[in-house]
């Protein structure tokens, strides 16, 4: 088991996983707020913070997931024609996929102790395009 209560072996990246017990909440070599947030237990209460950020910006979730930033970290095309990723691959973040009514298409939001982001994409990630990113929290500190 994890730092957070997670069972490891059910995550597809349990082999090429350090384990954030092992590494002190540095699974991949890079910080993971879950564990973080755990080791102080704060988890319940940041999570609720984040909701109700994400709340207050028109989008409705009820439940954050732990989600590595490989995962979430597609490349953005910005008004200038700058193409840019937002998250480092190797951290832990929270967020989720809500899917868009009406269309085959999905919102992602994801968030850290500072910035929260929401993006809209199709099938596999396809043609991604970013709705907000803002910070959240001037603490950076949940």
């Amino acid at each position: 088991m994890s730092i957070c209560g997670a069972d490891c072996t059910q995550c597809p990246l349990h082999t090429a996983c350090a384990g954030c017990t092992e590494t002190d909440g540095c699974p991949f070599g890079e910080s993971c707020m879950v564990a973080a947030h755990c080791k102080n237990g704060t988890l319940d209460t940041f999570k609720q913070k984040l909701i109700d950020a994400f709340g207050a910006v028109g989008v409705e979730v009820t439940e954050l997931f732990p989600l590595k930033g490989s995962f979430i970290n597609m490349a953005y095309t910005l008004p200038g024609g700058q193409v840019t990723q937002f998250w480092n691959d190797n951290k832990i973040y929270l967020g989720s996929q809500l899917p868009k009514s009406g269309t085959d298409r999905c919102y992602g939001i994801a968030a850290d102790d500072t910035y929260l982001m929401v993006c809209e994409y199709g099938q596999a990630g396809a043609d991604a395009q970013l709705v907000l990113f803002k910070r959240w929290n001037d603490h950076g500190q949940g």
